[in-house]
């Protein structure tokens, strides 16, 4: 959101922060986003609405993608009675390798 608000910013259309925040959330709610949550104050809208997990680039602070086909769940643990699985995210968090920081 943040850096869709700075984008509008400097193509000088006044909207705010806000705005784009509600904007964001709507297009979610109506199928069109899905929200990845990162930690409790950084959130991602991915227009990927696929079933798909995540690589979260610590050090660029983005997000790639990971097809489903590239990790098999298993083991889950008994649901809890009359509950149903709905989705499982995934998110791998990445950084540099210490060898290629040398």
């Amino acid at each position: 959101a943040e850096s869709l608000h700075r984008e509008a910013e400097a193509a000088r259309i006044p909207v705010s922060l806000a705005t784009v925040y509600n904007t964001l959330n709507q297009f979610t709610a109506a199928g069109l986003l899905r929200e990845v949550a990162i930690e409790g104050d950084r959130t991602f809208f991915d227009t990927n609405t696929s079933n798909h997990f995540h690589y979260f680039l610590e050090e660029a602070g983005g997000l790639v993608d990971i097809g489903t086909e590239e990790l098999e769940i298993k083991g889950l643990p008994s649901l809890p009675k009359g509950m149903e699985v709905d989705r499982i995210d995934v998110i791998v968090r990445l950084r540099k390798a210490r060898s290629a920081e040398a």
